[in-house]
């Protein structure tokens, strides 16, 4: 009884809105008159896009272009300089931390963590938001789901500081699909990974999009964005030169412009997908007087 009496005296711990489902093709986060500025640069300047339930959206360009910042934009990770940027149709800076993290999950470039926790455990930091709400009893499932996913059951017990670069990229995948939120922010989730890992992250990606999720991911290689996105987004110089369907923004001469390396852009023989490749110059033999970079 007493108990009963002390706990009526605590401050009620704050009721969060749990979010519903977005029907698909609903707008699920965007960004409008974006203007971001690091350490004295602007890195993105007048960019407006949105996400839609049941899309995977590829943002992708040249080295500095501005892909991350603008997916931190998207997570409301970061603060811009000017413009909007909204979740779920509200104002990103209405939300509360705890309501916000219901309703996005943001996979960083790279994982890092102090403490040897085990791969299981790492997994299960993405439930955290939940705990205490009507949805905290899908934790196992969500978790043995995500890692099924992702193939890292086999080292469920392996502490997380001893995987590859590869097997920590898929653990922290799991922890993002762990939280199971209508929106992934994903940045660069296949750069550590072999070739059959690209595919399954990717395939993930189109899964969960089939599922009603909103999926950007910022991707390097033209051809995992042609073969996977829904839509693709070129950076260029801190502004979006190019956004729609792959078929139509991989463009040779765009890209061309883009990258500052000829590229020629033709249909996949079987699945009309479209591949990108440089244009690569052969060069001449070199006189035998001339300097060699192999030696002799």
């Amino acid at each position: 009884m007493a108990f009963v009496r002390l706990r009526a005296l605590l401050p009620r711990r704050r009721t969060r809105a749990l979010p519903s489902p977005a029907a698909r093709g609903e707008l699920v986060a965007e960004v409008r008159g974006l203007r971001v500025a690091l350490g004295g640069r602007t890195v993105l300047d007048g960019v407006g896009i949105g996400v839609r339930a049941g899309e995977v959206l590829a943002l992708v360009g040249p080295n500095g272009a501005g892909k991350s910042t603008l997916l931190a934009a998207l997570a409301a990770d970061l603060a811009p300089r000017a413009g909007e940027v909204r979740i779920g149709g509200r104002s990103a800076g209405d939300w509360a931390a705890g309501e916000l993290a219901l309703r996005r999950a943001v996979l960083p470039q790279a994982a890092a963590l102090s403490f040897p926790f085990p791969v299981a455990e790492v997994v299960r930091m993405g439930r955290a938001p939940w705990a205490g709400t009507g949805r905290e009893d899908e934790d196992e499932a969500a978790v043995a789901l995500a890692m099924a996913a992702t193939e890292v059951e086999a080292f469920a017990g392996r502490p997380f500081s001893a995987l590859s670069g590869g097997e920590r990229a898929r653990v922290a995948l799991a922890r993002v699909l762990a939280q199971r939120t209508g929106l992934l922010l994903l940045d660069e989730p296949t750069a550590a990974l072999d070739l059959r890992h690209q595919e399954l992250v990717l395939r993930v990606c189109r899964e969960r999009a089939a599922a009603g999720d909103a999926v950007v991911v910022v991707l390097h290689d033209l051809g995992l964005a042609a073969a996977h996105a829904d839509r693709v987004a070129v950076l260029h110089g801190g502004r979006i030169a190019a956004a729609g369907p792959p078929s139509e923004v991989l463009d040779a001469e765009v890209l061309s412009r883009v990258y500052r390396q000829p590229v020629e852009v033709f249909p996949h023989p079987r699945t009309g997908v479209p591949l990108v490749v440089p244009i690569r110059t052969t060069p001449s033999r070199k006189p035998d007087n001339s300097p060699s970079l192999t030696g002799p």
